[in-house]
């Protein structure tokens, strides 16, 4: 199977000493910043031909496709690299839950209220 990913894309990647690279997914349409998993260049692999998210589990050291046990899956629209090379923004359309707990979001506790 062909690698999906531009090679300039991939040259500019700053992976984690374990070859891993922060992805935030973030609500197609409303801006709503859902979650923050990892990828490993498989994962990235994976999202980019299927266009589910597909995320590493640093706990179980594995790789785990959004929904496959909750039915929560993301269908990923867009994937950008930011200027550092360092962290993905997966634009996605969440069905259910994005978080582990049941809520929409793993943001949903205030630390700073913004200014009104």
């Amino acid at each position: 199977m062909s690698n999906p990913l531009d090679p300039a894309i991939a040259d500019r990647l700053k992976r984690t000493p374990d070859g891993l690279v922060c992805a935030v997914a973030q609500q197609r349409g409303t801006g709503e910043v859902l979650m923050v998993a990892w990828m490993d260049d498989e994962a990235l692999h994976r999202t980019l031909t299927t266009r589910r998210a597909t995320y590493y589990s640093r706990s179980r050291r594995q790789l785990w496709v959004k929904g496959e046990t909750s039915g929560h899956t993301q269908y990923v629209h867009e994937v950008r690299l930011d200027c550092d090379g360092d962290t993905l923004l997966l634009t996605v359309d969440q069905a259910g839950a994005a978080c582990h707990t049941g809520d929409r979001t793993c943001f949903d506790a205030t630390v700073l209220l913004a200014d009104a």
